[in-house]
């Protein structure tokens, strides 16, 4: 006999959702987490946008309310890598803290921004720095940022920005975008957006807060600095999906392939949030796929007798 009912793997808002739903339903569920509880929220200074909390709350007490409320109702949680997924019947997940067998699996194990990797970037984190301007735009009315990136992401970031900053500087390194040619058509038609080409940053520097990148132009070596109030950083996102490769159907980046009912390639396992394909990565539309995949695997159970 299986361990539990559930195994859920990642902690954030869409995995915490779906521990919510299943152990409400009855199901005997643990989640699986490797880190902090509530996912890459906990990177966020002040949220805005999700309903219920019409005048924000901070990403660390967010996550720490939506793992509250689900283990209110059962929810078991454990701290712990997860480094295989074994497909059967039940399906098995080992981890660093031992073996655990379930009959349905939700991987809701989320993805991470690419990084710069330069000084300054982890410490300023929630301070200037952000990966996601939809979340952090409104942030930076009328003040000066950077765009760091030139592929499709970066582009509508930037374009994005320019509705609330006063200024928006384009980093890209090479003289050239990555984005399609519509985008690109918008980006040098916004009167907003100023391109820094041939160039990376080299430093991200700021006391309490941002407020100038060190830069490096990558043709001549030349350096200099720019004064900006925040950096965004879209240079690219990476689904943590490593373990799944040879287990369920992924897109060509990597990205867990589902239905609309957050169900797999593999029967009894469903996926949710970042880490499947065509997510908003948003913690509203998480919240929505947890909840999903719970009560896909509710119908599951039924449909198995």
């Amino acid at each position: 006999m299986a361990d539990y009912q559930v195994i859920i793997i990642g902690g954030g808002p869409a995995g915490l959702a779906a521990g919510l739903y299943t152990s409400r339903a009855g199901l005997k569920s643990v989640l699986i987490e490797r880190g902090t509880f509530g996912g890459q929220i906990v990177n966020a200074t002040w949220v805005e946008n999700y309903l219920g909390f019409p005048e924000g709350i901070s990403g660390p007490e967010l996550g720490s309310l939506m793992h509250q409320q689900s283990a209110k109702y059962g929810l078991e949680t454990i701290t712990a890598d997860v480094t295989s997924l074994i497909h059967g019947s039940p399906h098995t997940v080992l981890t660093t803290e031992g073996r655990f067998e379930a009959a349905a699996i939700i991987i809701a194990a989320g993805s991470e921004y690419r990084k710069l990797g330069v000084a300054g970037e982890e410490r300023l984190l929630g301070r200037g720095v952000s990966y996601c301007a939809t979340c952090d735009g409104f942030f930076f009315r009328d003040r000066e940022v950077a765009v760091v990136g030139g592929g499709d992401t970066a582009i509508t970031d930037a374009l994005e920005l320019s509705q609330h900053a006063s200024k928006v500087y384009v980093i890209h390194r090479r003289d050239q975008f990555r984005a399609g040619w519509a985008l690109q058509q918008r980006a040098f038609a916004q009167p907003k957006l100023h391109m820094v080409w041939d160039t990376v940053i080299e430093e991200i520097e700021g006391k309490e807060v941002v407020n100038q990148l060190r830069l490096r132009n990558v043709k001549t070596g030349e350096l200099s600095t720019l004064e900006v109030d925040g950096v965004f950083v879209a240079v690219g996102i990476m689904p943590n999906s490593h373990l799944f490769f040879n287990t369920l159907e992924l897109d060509d980046v990597g990205y867990i392939i589902t239905d609309e009912t957050m169900a797999t390639s593999a029967p009894g396992i469903f996926a949710a949030g970042d880490i499947r394909r065509n997510s908003a990565r948003q913690v509203a539309t998480a919240v929505g796929d947890g909840a999903t995949a719970a009560m896909s695997a509710f119908r599951y159970f039924q449909e198995q007798g």
